[in-house]
């Protein structure tokens, strides 16, 4: 699992993809969303908007889980 370290509270779900390096653009966020298999803490999640917090885990088909860690 790749943790993925924050150093606000929370951070977007979009935000957390560039991050990840899943996509490389903010503008990529909504269709990725739309493409892809997204799973936040074991529940299906497509809103680009969602809030992740410290020891939540993302995880993304064809990249691998990722755990949210704040700084």
């Amino acid at each position: 699992m790749i943790e993925i370290e924050i150093k606000t509270e929370y951070i977007a779900l979009g935000q957390f993809l560039k991050l990840a390096d899943c996509i490389s653009t903010g503008g990529q966020a909504k269709s990725f969303l739309q493409e892809t298999t997204i799973r936040v803490n074991g529940e299906l999640e497509n809103r680009r908007g969602k809030k992740l917090r410290n020891n939540d885990i993302v995880e993304v088909d064809g990249f691998g889980p990722f755990k949210v860690v704040q700084n």
